[in-house]
């Protein structure tokens, strides 16, 4: 099978590449770039691109899919659609699963799940500690051998640093990222948004600043003296940021990302009491906004992930304090892009694909992905930066509608996903 899409601007910053071409696919790899006015096959089967952009298929390094043990919040196939609806061509799952994913079985069962779906790549984030618990090390070899890219114990951060360390030793054995949610939680417990003067007024306990801080800082030095790669996830504060910055000035192997709520809202939304605004880290205050904004313009921030954390609705029917945290991101993480970064003159389209394909794939080592190179995937993300939206939580692919933006307007989207060759998702017809 082959596939022509012409018309298109083909964004691809790993090849330099931000010029018109036609790319020509055939069955599930990239076979050549074409000169607009260069002969096609005309056995090909053509896919329009005029006035869009075409950029190598975006990847989440952080979400929550819930499969196996929490399926009435989400599946690995709803996890999917809703992740092509968004323009993400790969995911990355967290481990916290019911069982975690501590061992090559449940990593297994993941990608085979996805397989069956047919969707998007599924590419599973094993566990550090057995069960997430902090006191054993996870079998990381048999994980990587059965397809995790990575390791985490997510929402529930490695408390000791002796076993951060010799977490970071083990993965970096076998070439595994170690991501961290950093968070010391003997400062955040019982928290329920950022500490500040608006927890105050509305009464609810915070969750400081310097709890993402203090854990970033020993992990950054932890990287510094075992040599392994950490990537700090859905960094939110200033201060964490600075960190990252001078480590990497002083060449530490660390990355990090943002979730694009914090680069989007700040502590204020918490004002009206929607649970839909109850997220880890929590929504900062403004500096902290401005400082991720400044981050992501000069080169801090690394990628841009979801952190998509599907709940059911009664779950987050509950009070404040009582509800969990985490919000679904999957299907508004290119508009927010557009809407915070793009239109606002903050980055161009060619950092834009950075953060969202070329580097996520380079963090977590995805070879043949996250550019559009001959011989690469042919996994593409197909934009339209002029295209007028509105996002419903009724209308998501996701089984869980807990989302802060229902009925946010947009200007820019995704309209065409394609995975291996082959169109997945489109909400336009072809020309």
């Amino acid at each position: 099978m082959k596939l022509l899409i012409t018309g298109g601007h083909l964004i691809d910053p790993q090849e330099n590449q931000n010029s018109g071409k036609n790319l020509l696919i055939q069955d599930d790899k990239v076979v050549a770039w074409l000169g607009q006015n260069e002969t096609a096959p005309k056995d090909a089967e053509v896919f329009d691109a005029t006035g869009l952009i075409v950029a190598p298929g975006f990847i989440d390094l952080h979400v929550h899919l819930r499969e196996p043990g929490q399926e009435h919040k989400e599946t690995i196939r709803s996890g999917c659609a809703s992740a092509i609806a968004g323009g993400f061509t790969s995911v990355c799952p967290m481990p916290n699963t019911s069982p975690v994913n501590d061992n090559a079985a449940i990593t297994r069962y993941m990608i085979e799940q996805a397989e069956h779906a047919a969707l998007a790549n599924v590419f599973p984030v094993g566990a550090i500690t057995k069960s997430s618990d902090g006191t054993e090390l996870a079998e990381m070899g048999e994980m990587k051998a059965a397809g995790a890219v990575a390791v985490s114990d997510d929402g529930r951060p490695v408390p000791n640093a002796g076993m951060m360390r010799r977490a970071m030793e083990y993965a970096k054995d076998f070439d595994l990222p170690v991501v961290d949610h950093c968070e010391d939680k003997s400062l955040s417990s019982g928290g329920v948004m950022h500490e500040g003067k608006l927890s105050l007024l509305l009464g609810l306990k915070g969750m400081p600043a310097l709890a993402e801080e203090i854990d970033a800082a020993r992990d950054v030095l932890l990287a510094k003296e075992t040599g392994a790669h950490i990537h700090i996830a859905h960094i939110s504060t200033k201060g964490a940021i600075d960190i990252v910055r001078r480590a990497k000035n002083e060449g530490i192997n660390v990355t990090c990302e943002v979730a694009p709520h914090h680069f989007t809202l700040t502590d204020k939304s918490v004002e009206g009491y929607d649970t839909n605004t109850k997220m880890s880290p929590p929504l900062r205050s403004e500096e902290h906004l401005e400082a991720i904004l400044e981050a992501i313009k000069d080169g801090t921030i690394d990628a841009i992930a979801t952190d998509h954390a599907p709940h059911h609705a009664d779950e987050k029917a509950l009070e404040y304090d009582r509800a969990p945290f985490g919000i679904t991101g999957l299907e508004t993480a290119v508009g927010l892009a557009f809407e915070r970064l793009i239109h606002t003159g903050i980055i161009d389209l060619a950092r834009l694909v950075e953060l969202f394909s070329t580097n996520p794939a380079k963090i977590f080592r995805l070879k043949n992905r996250g550019t559009l190179k001959v011989g690469s995937i042919a996994d593409l993300t197909i934009l339209d930066p002029d295209l007028i939206w509105t996002y419903k939580n009724a209308d998501s692919k996701s089984k869980s509608k807990n989302s802060p933006f229902d009925d946010w307007n947009f200007t820019g989207a995704a309209v065409a996903t394609l995975v291996g060759g082959k169109i997945v998702y489109q909400n336009i017809k072809n020309k």
